[in-house]
């Protein structure tokens, strides 16, 4: 089924939007979650929630990549659950993404408008865009959807010193573009 379809089926309040969103990104939207997380039972929880979530905002929200949006709000519900059970000092996964991006990402109260926010999300949009396709895959699947090293090196036959040291020259551009744009870091 055709995301555009299954966006219909919310917007008729169609109860089979969820069986149809389940069957197309389910798969992808718990790898996401489970990748942040790293217990099953926690990543169905944050499932379940996006499936609330999407219920009750389409409509009014039309989104024109369905499986985009569903990332997106699957990793920030399972980012929120990590915040909140980190405090409780239960994980330690997601510590690690944090700590290879932090000397690349500005600090938030130097972004405090949405001017500047729109301004840093075109320079990374423009980034990414300047990377090889392999490139920003990898970048992403690491840094966006938390995948471990482990799956990545398995997947594009790389040995695990290669692909650290390829995230790391990632991680070392991406800083050099940000400060060269004025970006404190």
């Amino acid at each position: 089924m055709e995301d555009y379809e299954i966006v219909n089926l919310y917007w008729e309040r169609n109860e089979t939007a969820i069986s149809a969103t389940e069957k197309k990104y389910g798969a992808y939207c718990f790898s996401i979650a489970k990748n942040i997380l790293h217990l099953e039972q926690d990543a169905e929880e944050c499932i379940n929630d996006m499936y609330n979530r999407a219920w009750n905002s389409i409509p009014p929200y039309r989104p024109e990549k369905l499986g985009a949006w569903l990332g997106k709000v699957i990793r920030n519900i399972a980012i929120n659950l990590w915040n909140k059970n980190h405090a409780q000092k239960r994980y330690s996964g997601m510590e690690e993404l944090f700590y290879e991006l932090e000397d690349c990402i500005p600090s938030p109260k130097l972004v405090e408008h949405e001017i500047e926010e729109k301004e840093l999300t075109d320079l990374l949009n423009s980034w990414l865009a300047s990377l090889s396709e392999e490139d920003r895959i990898l970048f992403m699947r690491r840094y966006w959807n938390g995948e471990a090293l482990k799956t990545l090196e398995k997947e594009y036959d790389i040995s695990h010193g290669k692909i650290a040291k390829r995230m790391y020259c990632l991680r070392i551009n991406l800083k050099n573009v940000l400060e060269k744009e004025g970006y404190c870091l």
